[in-house]
């Protein structure tokens, strides 16, 4: 790391008189795994639509490796990938199909993207269905043929929106194995999850926005060290900072007196 990668400046998203973005400034280098959490409605979507040109900004930039994602919108988005929490993808072609039309979008030649591809479906556990049309798939294969899209030209920037929903226990470990695999030789990953567990794992460094803006940043280690904590979860600490500990106090308390709950 070292080299910046991503870059928001004051970046803001107003619908009508609610801002479900507020200036947010943030930095991220190269080769780093960054997670992005926050309670539902937070800004997360938001905030990653409009780093991927998917959602014009009310103010503020988004930088990619340097290159300003409105003013140079095909340039940028040659440097990234991006999976949504609910990916579409072409019901009538294969699995293969998918991955090698991704590769010819992004002109990588065949006899440079055939071995990531073999290791990816396999990877996976997608070997023997990856001639079967996608249409056939359930939702957690669909997901996993998705995010072999996103891996397969090997994007300097690589965006996950809840990338775990719908992953069976070994795919969401193999996907943290090669999101910590690429990362190590440059990428720079930016993902949302709601499994605290999962990024208190794998990420570098962690932001949590709540209402539009981000109340926390730093590793695990600054997180807790900003409330005088030497331990704790990151479910601790996201429940503290979102005021997510009420509301389990009184969910707890329900479920002791599940007759109190009906008073």
């Amino acid at each position: 790391m070292g080299t910046t990668s991503i870059t928001l400046a004051n970046l803001k998203k107003t619908y009508g008189k609610n801002d479900a973005v507020k200036d947010i400034d943030l930095q991220i280098e190269k080769g780093e795994l960054f997670g992005f959490l926050g309670p539902n409605g937070a800004g997360k979507t938001t905030t990653i639509k409009m780093m991927t040109g998917l959602l014009e900004p009310s103010s503020g930039t988004v930088q990619l490796n340097g290159i300003n994602v409105w003013e140079q919108p095909v340039e940028a988005k040659k440097q990234l990938s991006y999976v949504p929490d609910h990916p579409n993808l072409y019901p009538k072609l294969t699995g293969r199909d998918y991955i090698q039309f991704v590769a010819s979008i992004y002109k990588v030649p065949e006899k440079e993207y055939v071995h990531d591809l073999e290791e990816l479906l396999h990877l996976f556990s997608l070997t023997d269905r990856a001639d079967e049309l996608i249409e056939s798939y359930s939702h957690g294969m669909k997901q996993k043929i998705a995010i072999c899209g996103a891996l397969i030209h090997r994007p300097s920037i690589l965006f996950l929106d809840e990338p775990t929903v719908g992953l069976d226990p070994k795919s969401a470990r193999e996907l943290k194995n090669i999101l910590r695999k690429r990362c190590s030789e440059g990428m720079t990953a930016f993902i949302t999850t709601h499994i605290l567990e999962i990024a208190e794992q794998m990420c570098d460094r962690i932001g949590i926005i709540s209402e539009g803006e981000i109340i926390a940043l730093g590793t695990m280690d600054e997180l807790r060290q900003r409330d005088g904590r030497t331990d704790g979860s990151l479910e601790d600490i996201f429940l503290q900072l979102t005021g997510g500990e009420d509301q389990q106090a009184l969910i707890d308390e329900m479920s002791e007196d599940p007759q109190g709950a009906q008073r």
